[in-house]
């Protein structure tokens, strides 16, 4: 049994070792190495270096001079540590009563009858940073109006931050609230 046991110790060490140890800094140094933006979160700073967010977890916008995001079901809003969908069925009443509460606001907003499903819609894990370009467009008139500037301007900025579908085929086109919101500030930056 003695002799059985020792060999265990040693293999269970190296593959402490190994697969705890040393693989996870060599794919870390990677990652480093080749992508260092993402491998450091695709933080987004301001001006002066510091974080404002990032590009991959959505935070809530609620000025009219912004573009907003699509609803959050993670804790408050957006917590990252409550990061989860609803899980409220299609047939649960208050999912269906929130859905129409949140559409008859956008529709009082905007004066649309066809509202995109993710302006009403939480993603699944519940910090999703993009929205459709179709919602993006249904707030242009919002923000064109609190920047006091023309709506065109304001969909050349929605139009540049537009992304395509990965590879062209995968997924379909989206808009980086942050990123896109960031732009509008360096193009019509706030009167001080």
């Amino acid at each position: 049994m003695l002799s059985q046991l020792r060999p265990a110790i040693v293999m269970v060490a190296l593959f402490t070792l190994l697969l705890g140890v040393a693989y996870p800094f060599g794919i870390t140094g990677i990652a480093q190495l080749a992508f260092p933006s993402q491998a450091d979160g695709s933080l987004i700073r301001d001006a002066e270096g510091q974080i404002v967010g990032s590009a991959l977890i959505g935070q809530p916008f609620a000025e009219a001079r912004y573009l907003h995001p699509r609803p959050s079901a993670a804790g408050d809003g957006y917590d990252a540590s409550a990061s989860s969908g609803s899980n409220l069925g299609p047939l649960n009443a208050d999912l269906a009563e929130r859905i129409k509460t949140d559409a008859d606001a956008i529709r009082a907003d905007t004066g649309a009858t066809v509202i995109p499903a993710d302006a009403v819609t939480t993603s699944a894990s519940g910090l999703d940073p993009h929205i459709s370009p179709a919602y993006a467009r249904l707030q242009a008139a919002r923000v064109a109006q609190a920047r006091g500037v023309d709506v065109g301007v304001v969909q050349e900025v929605i139009d540049a931050n537009t992304e395509g579908a990965l590879l062209g085929f995968i997924g379909q086109p989206r808009v980086n609230v942050l990123l896109t919101n960031r732009a509008l500030d360096a193009r019509f930056p706030a009167a001080t």
